[in-house]
């Protein structure tokens, strides 16, 4: 079967082509747009994805060296996202299908997230992790440890009960005046400083759940009392700063992981979302591993961020399953409950 994948849930429009479980092309147009604006808004992101649809999607069929009439069905992010660019992906799928007489496949967006380590690039391609499996979840909008106990089934055991990891690092890095998206440039700077240069708030929540408000919160203060002082002192110490806020990240994020591989006794542990790409994440999940005898899986950076290809292995799998969408579901902006 040939799955075409769309992906639209907020400013990347990508399109990809799967051969049964096999990725065949996976193409993407960002937006550049929203870095004068320090954050993606919603208005020009759907006019983007309006301009940027068909010729990606042309672009995907294309380098998959197909043609559309061989399409078996089409996936598409759903939600959760901005509505306004979910429904220039959820209406052109429908188009879509319809014209050429073939199924859809609704795809969650985060869900996605956890089973693109089942992306295969050949036949030969065997690293993907046995269910039951862990799945550390990091993303601008989202930090979950989530139980995978099949494509399927999927258990939060875990989430932030206010800001995620993404969002408080790309807010300090406003802060400190540094750009948007704050998350590269903070891993870029973060290798070049000293980790325990500066000592943050970490929260102290029960269970599983994150917290990253109070984290963002010391950050501002302990700045604004160290701008008073020394008005350069940004400048003069932003290596120190990035590699010091990037540890207290990880520390928070790999406290509770730890403590959820314990208590469940599973040591399949994988991460996903746009904040895997993080150096020093990875980093600590390969010190896990050779520590405590995990068995990890890291996606490749082509598959942290949004992309078209975890949403097409997701519908490979809903596939298989005959679990097809009606022409007439719409777009959904928040989780549904």
């Amino acid at each position: 079967m040939y799955i075409l994948a769309i992906e639209s849930s907020c400013d990347d429009t990508s399109a990809a082509v799967l051969k049964d479980d096999i990725l065949l092309s996976n193409v993407t147009a960002s937006q550049a747009v929203h870095e004068e604006y320090g954050g993606v808004v919603p208005e020009l992101a759907s006019r983007a994805h309006q301009q940027n649809i068909v010729p990606v999607v042309h672009a995907a069929i294309k380098r998959a060296g197909i043609t559309k009439d061989q399409l078996s069905a089409v996936a598409f992010t759903r939600g959760p996202g901005l509505l306004g660019s979910l429904l220039v992906g959820v209406s052109f799928a429908k188009g879509l299908a319809r014209g050429l007489g073939i199924p859809m496949i609704e795809v969650n967006h985060l869900q996605g997230h956890v089973l693109a380590h089942f992306i295969k690039e050949s036949e030969e391609d065997h690293h993907q992790p046995d269910f039951p499996y862990l799945c550390l979840l990091v993303s601008g909008g989202n930090s979950q440890i989530v139980r995978v106990n099949s494509y399927k089934d999927m258990e939060i055991l875990g989430q932030t009960i206010d800001d995620a990891a993404g969002e408080a690092i790309d807010k300090c890095s406003k802060v400190m005046g540094l750009g948007y998206p704050g998350g590269p440039i903070i891993d870029r700077l973060a290798r070049q400083g000293n980790p325990d240069a500066f000592k943050f708030s970490k929260p102290n929540i029960k269970g599983y759940d994150y917290s990253f408000s109070g984290l963002k919160t010391s950050f501002l203060y302990h700045l604004r009392d160290w701008v008073a002082e020394d008005p350069d002192f940004v400048e003069h110490h932003k290596a120190d700063l990035a590699a010091s806020l990037e540890k207290t990240v990880v520390d928070i994020l790999m406290k509770k992981l730890r403590l959820a591989v314990k208590e469940t006794g599973i040591r399949r542990v994988a991460v996903a979302g746009g904040v895997s790409a993080n150096t020093g994440l990875r980093n600590a999940f390969r010190d896990h591993a050779k520590r405590y005898h995990w068995r990890i899986f890291i996606p490749k950076f082509s598959y942290t961020t949004d992309n078209a290809a975890m949403i097409g292995i997701t519908g490979y799998f809903k596939y298989l399953d005959k679990d097809f969408a009606s022409i007439d579901l719409p777009a959904y902006a928040r989780m549904e409950k």
